[in-house]
């Protein structure tokens, strides 16, 4: 890869946020809420190879990548063989900067040499959910004309070569790179990770060996076509609304969102941090893979897919110092620790992000995983993630209740909903400008035009900020129950339904009413070991809130809907509570 010049070296050596931002700065200005971030550390203009580079030129022999269910453990000086192979290999198939390569897989060594080899000759990577089903799948790849897709040939109940046959049975007939398939008319190469590969695919292998001398001497001159505003990475979002749209990020969205990411948790060339957490998101991806290269860290992956035991052996075992994880992911950690104690005496640090974390468990996290200096994060894919983030002395209570305060080089507003900016300690939907705000929706600007206004990104989420900068989450615009008249926010009830003693996780949203156009409906799920009922979880609450916020109908469930990187579908649970109450004839 290319030598940095001193300049972008400069950059990455920055001290960590936590030493440098003057808290005091991040107050709300001239009285509204209304937030900028801190000029420092600066923005880095830079591309996802370049910052690799770094990491090998300062950190090289050290441990990388370590992937334990593959058994495979990488120095810095290995990945950047690794990932230089697979980009000969991409372009020895044809392929050029600009064009799209699917990656579907759960947590393996092959999503991370794809994620970096086609940044290193600027192909876009487009991240495909590993639930995705044949509908989903499809319509992903259509939509992005994905040229080429690299896949893992199963996780969990689905069967990754078998959907591909039957969108594809084209596959049966042809040579590998010559797919011509009706239902996918702009893919032609299909990559299956393993060696049990079916016809008319090549190998992850074989795509590492096919480039030769050629296409390496070619690496240098692309090197210098790069550009840091190109688009390099499409994520489709739908999560918890509806139909996905493709999320456009650049090298510099992401290479800048993981750098502050990291300098939060003041992670370093010492740490090694553990990622539980799906590539396929910016979890993983951006504040896991590129935030740990922007500082040299060893990054750790305990499964493909999150498993509780398997999350903490690997933290005992490599001595692991920092964990990412969604609030639910922490549940079931503590409640194996219960089973099976631990020494996770190396843990310092982490981020905990995607859902509100109760007091409760920040706690134990605190005390039981050693985690004392574990932040809280907030963003979306839109923002590249992360545009609030916990210090790492933060007191408990603003870990649980807010989500820290503003990143630097932002800018956060909360407007009303005639796009004022309201007073501090109002409730408003939040926007975010700045550095971090993605290109745009691929192909779609007609959604692009409605969600990013004057270049601030509306995000759907209620929020208030208070005079300190402190901002809390208190739930989604569309999520917003208005009950006769009265409006009814999801997030203050499942608060209250949290403390109950019986309660593991519970989620509030609304369903149409006659009466009152919409009733409150809460879905909750019992303690291991605990039986729970309905009436005691709502009379647990009534006196408590006023009486229209007591939810009408209570359900006691096994498990919640969410997406792989634990957002509760609250549309999901609304469709099938309305099909409960119709079959009920309520």
């Amino acid at each position: 890869m290319s030598i940095l010049n001193e300049s972008i070296a400069d950059h990455i050596n920055t001290l960590t946020a936590q030493q440098n931002i003057d808290r005091a700065e991040l107050a709300p200005i001239h009285g509204q809420s209304y937030v900028r971030g801190a000029a420092h550390p600066s923005l880095a203009y830079m591309t996802i190879p370049q910052l690799f580079q770094s990491a090998v030129s300062r950190f090289g022999p050290r441990d990388a990548v370590l992937f334990c269910a593959q058994d495979i453990r990488m120095s810095y000086y290995d990945l950047e063989r690794a990932i230089d192979d697979v980009a000969a290999g991409f372009l020895a198939l044809g392929l050029k900067k600009g064009d799209r390569v699917g990656i579907w897989s759960p947590n393996r060594l092959e999503w991370v040499l794809t994620q970096f080899a086609t940044a290193r000759i600027g192909l876009i990577l487009v991240n495909i959910n590993p639930a995705y089903r044949l509908g989903e799948l499809e319509y992903a790849l259509n939509k992005v004309e994905c040229k080429a897709l690299v896949t893992a040939t199963s996780f969990k109940s689905s069967n990754y070569i078998r959907m591909l046959q039957d969108i594809a049975p084209e596959l049966e007939n042809c040579a590998p790179g010559q797919l011509q398939a009706t239902r996918l008319p702009h893919l032609k190469h299909i990559i299956v990770m393993g060696h049990d590969i079916p016809h008319g695919t090549y190998s992850f292998d074989q795509l590492c060996k096919i480039g030769g001398p050629a296409q390496k001497l070619r690496l240098p001159d692309i090197d210098k076509t790069l550009n840091p505003d190109d688009a390099i990475n499409i994520q489709f979002t739908s999560g918890t609304t509806g139909a996905p749209k493709g999320a456009t990020l650049s090298h510099y969205n992401i290479v800048n969102n993981g750098r502050y990411v990291t300098d939060y948790i003041a992670l370093t060339d010492a740490d090694k941090l553990v990622i539980p957490v799906p590539l396929y998101h910016c979890f993983g991806m951006v504040m896991g893979v590129l935030g740990a290269v922007s500082k040299g860290a060893t990054m750790v992956f305990p499964s493909e897919g999150f498993d509780a035991a398997q999350t903490l052996d690997a933290t005992q075992r490599e001595k692991c110092t920092a964990l990412y994880g969604v609030p639910t992911m922490f549940v079931s950690m503590l409640e194996d620790l219960e089973k099976t104690p631990r020494d996770l005496s190396s843990l310092r640090t982490g981020i905990m992000a995607g859902s509100p974390c109760p007091v409760e468990v920040m706690e134990r996290v605190n005390s039981e995983m050693n985690m004392k200096e574990v932040t809280i994060a907030y963003g979306m894919t839109e923002t590249s993630p992360v545009s609030f983030q916990s210090f790492r002395d933060d007191p408990t209570d603003k870990r649980c209740e807010t989500v820290g305060r503003i990143h630097p080089n932002l800018e956060v507003k909360i407007i009303d909903a005639d796009g004022h900016i309201v007073p501090p300690g109002t409730q408003g939907e939040l926007c975010t400008r700045g550095y971090s705000v993605m290109k745009g929706y691929w192909q779609d600007t007609d959604k692009t035009r409605t969600s990013i206004i004057d270049g601030w990104m509306h995000s759907g989420d209620l929020a208030v900020i208070n005079e300190h900068g402190f901002c809390s989450i208190v739930g989604r615009v569309k999520d917003m129950i208005i009950r006769g008249g009265e409006n009814v926010y999801p997030r203050e009830i499942e608060e209250y339904l949290i403390r109950h003693p019986k309660v593991s996780d519970v989620q509030v949203f609304g369903v149409p009413d006659q009466k009152f156009g919409e009733e409150v409906c809460a879905w909750a799920i019992a303690k291991p070991g605990k039986t729970l009922t309905s009436q005691e979880l709502r009379e647990s609450i009534e006196g408590k809130i006023a009486h229209f916020k007591v939810p009408k109908h209570i359900r006691i469930v096994e498990e919640l809907p969410m997406t792989i990187t634990g957002k509760p579908q609250k549309f999901v649970m609304r469709d099938k509570m309305e099909a409960l109450l119709k079959a009920e004839g309520a």
